[in-house]
């Protein structure tokens, strides 16, 4: 089975953090979505899509690409997310799906943040230090379960 782990990182490289994590552990082709066209997906069985959280959805260029894919038959996704405040979005398992994608999975963490009202107050930013070393550890254990799961 072929795996690919697509990501889009922007600020503090959190996102990648987490997708390097997890395309090792998958031992999957890693790539910067900047550097993608919408028919890589044609070559992979299982793809991952990734990206930090923008008021409650993934960055405007993952929704562009996810937008764009053709229709696909028989291809298994999971996403990932990093973002400041820790809440989840349904947007990437919606879109995913409408395009013909069976979604096997889903992981977010929070990751540092300062470009907020609240980061800014406090001056420090949010999740200072995140994603941590038991955040890692969680996207490892996310990745074995994928691996368990494709087994079946």
């Amino acid at each position: 089975m072929k795996i690919a782990v697509m990501y889009k990182s922007v600020h503090r490289g959190n996102t990648k953090k987490i997708a390097e994590t997890i395309a090792e552990y998958l031992e999957a082709d890693l790539f910067d979505l900047k550097d993608l066209n919408k028919d890589i997906v044609k070559e992979y069985d299982l793809i991952g899509f990734g990206s930090g959280i923008y008021y409650y959805r993934p960055h405007k260029e993952l929704r562009k690409f996810v937008e764009s894919m053709d229709y696909v038959k028989n291809k298994k996704a999971f996403h990932f997310s990093t973002s400041g405040d820790g809440k989840y979005n349904d947007w990437l398992e919606k879109n995913l799906s409408k395009k013909g994608f069976e979604v096997i999975g889903e992981f977010h963490c929070k990751g540092y943040y300062a470009h907020s009202i609240k980061g800014l107050i406090s001056r420090k930013g949010l999740n200072k230090g995140r994603p941590n070393e038991e955040e890692f550890k969680n996207a490892e254990s996310f990745a074995n379960d994928l691996k368990s799961k494709l087994k079946k």
